[in-house]
C-alpha cells in the first residue's frame, strides 16, 4: 500500500478470532462508509454473494425510504455491525498500533449486512455537529463461500420480533407517541371488569390460555394507531424532541378521526368512544363478540378489521348529527347496529372469509345495511 496518508481511512480496531478466522471490528464514520461501500444500487443488488447462494436480494425503496427518515429521528441507532469484505490490497491492520487503514476510494468495501443502513445513512442531515458513527465487522480476503456462509446466517435464520411485543415495549417510553397512546389504551381495555375487551386481547401476541382471548395486541394496536397517525414514527420522533403537533383541518380529520384528540392529550376520549363502540357491538351479536366459537369470525382479526373501518363512517355520521364537540355514546352507535340485519351465526368463516376479502365483504355489507358510507 502507498505511503501518502490523506490516501486512506484510519480508525482503531480490534483483532478477533473464530472457527470462520480472523476478522476485526472498528467504529467508523457514516460518510467514510457510504464512500467506501459499494452504494450504487445495481452492484449491490446483483452482489457475488447471491448469484452464489442463488437468490435475490434487491435493495427495497421502501425500506430506504423508510431508514432515510429514521436516522434523523432524535433516537437514531444502528447498534449492530455492518459487515463487510475488503480485498487485502484495499485495507491493512496495523497490529502494534491497533489500527485499520483503509484505501479512501469509492466501492473498495463490498456490503455483506448492512445495504439498508447504509443506503439510508446518506439520507443523514446532522445537527449541531452531530455525529452518526458506525460499527463495522471488517474480513480481509474473504473468499466467496464464506461470505455466503456469513450473508445466509444472518438474513435467512433470523427470528422476526413479535409486533406485539414491540408495542408492549412502547409503555416504557417517557414521552408520548401515537403507539404508546394506543398500547396504553389497549391493556386499559384488556383488563378493565366490564369492558368489551375484557381478557380479549393477547397482550404480547401470545395466548395465555384465557378462552376469551380472540385477538393480538398488534392487531389492535394496527388497526387504531391509523385513526391517530399516518406517520406515527415521524410524530413519536417529534414529541420526543419537545415539537408540537400541528392539528388537522377539517376536511383531514374525516380520515384521522382522533388524531386532534391526541394532539390534545385527550387520549382517555379516544379509549372512550372505542368502548362505547365495541359495547354497542356486544349488545348487537352478545354472541358473536363474546364467546370464543370456531367459525365465528366477529371477534377476531377478520371481524375486528372490518368493524373498525366501519368506525370511521359510523363515527363521522354520529359526530354529523349531535356536533362536533359532542363525544358518541354507546346507544349512538347502537342505533346504527339495529339497522344492520345480520344475526350472531352469520358472522361465520363461509360468508366471510378470514383474511382481507372476508373483511372487505363484511365493511361493505355493514356499510349498506346501515346506509351508511
Amino acid at each position: 500500500m502507498g505511503n501518502k496518508k490523506e490516501n486512506y481511512i484510519c480508525f482503531k480496531c480490534i483483532e478477533i478470532f473464530q472457527p470462520i478466522g480472523k476478522f476485526y471490528i472498528g467504529v467508523i464514520d457514516h460518510d467514510k462508509l457510504i464512500k467506501i461501500s459499494y452504494k450504487d444500487i445495481r452492484r449491490i443488488e446483483k452482489r457475488d454473494v447471491e448469484k452464489y447462494l442463488g437468490i435475490e436480494r434487491p435493495l427495497s425503496p421502501p425500506r430506504v425510504k423508510e431508514l432515510q427518515k429514521y436516522v434523523n429521528f432524535v433516537d437514531a441507532t444502528f447498534p449492530t455491525s455492518v459487515i463487510l469484505a475488503i480485498q487485502p490490497e484495499n485495507a491493512e491492520y496495523i497490529e502494534e498500533d491497533s489500527m485499520m487503514r483503509i484505501r479512501d476510494e469509492e466501492n473498495v468495501a463490498k456490503i455483506i449486512d448492512g445495504q439498508h443502513r447504509i443506503a439510508g445513512l446518506e439520507s443523514f442531515s446532522a445537527e449541531n455537529n452531530e455525529k452518526f458513527q458506525i460499527n463495522v465487522t471488517i474480513f480481509i480476503d474473504m473468499d466467496l463461500e464464506d461470505q455466503a456462509m456469513v450473508f445466509s446466517t444472518i438474513n435467512l435464520s433470523q427470528t422476526k420480533v413479535n409486533r406485539s411485543l414491540s408495542y408492549d415495549l412502547y409503555e416504557f417510553a417517557r414521552s408520548r407517541s401515537p403507539q404508546k397512546t394506543c398500547h396504553n389504551i389497549a391493556k386499559l381495555l384488556n383488563r378493565k371488569e366490564n369492558s368489551p375487551f375484557n381478557n380479549k386481547i393477547m397482550i404480547l401476541g401470545k395466548a395465555t390460555g384465557k378462552p376469551t382471548e380472540t385477538l393480538t395486541q398488534a392487531t389492535f394496536v394496527s388497526r387504531l394507531i391509523n385513526y391517530i397517525s399516518k406517520e406515527p414514527n415521524v410524530d413519536r420522533d417529534a414529541l420526543k424532541r419537545g415539537k408540537p403537533l400541528k392539528k388537522i383541518d377539517e376536511e383531514e380529520s374525516k380520515g384521522l378521526i382522533f388524531r386532534n384528540t391526541f394532539i390534545d392529550e385527550k387520549d382517555e376520549n379516544i379509549a372512550k368512544i372505542i368502548w362505547s363502540y365495541f359495547s354497542a357491538v356486544s349488545d348487537r351479536w352478545p354472541i358473536a363478540w363474546n364467546e370464543n366459537i370456531e367459525g365465528l369470525i366477529l371477534n377476531r382479526t377478520t371481524g375486528f378489521g372490518a368493524l373498525m373501518r366501519f368506525l370511521r363512517p359510523a363515527y363521522l355520521f354520529i359526530k354529523k348529527r349531535i356536533g362536533m364537540n359532542e363525544m358518541p355514546a354507546k346507544n349512538d352507535f347502537l342505533e346504527i347496529f339495529k339497522k344492520i340485519d345480520l344475526k350472531d351465526e352469520d358472522f361465520n368463516s363461509k360468508r366471510f372469509i378470514p383474511g382481507s376479502g372476508g373483511e372487505s365483504n363484511l365493511l361493505k355489507e355493514l356499510k349498506d345495511m346501515s346506509k351508511i358510507g
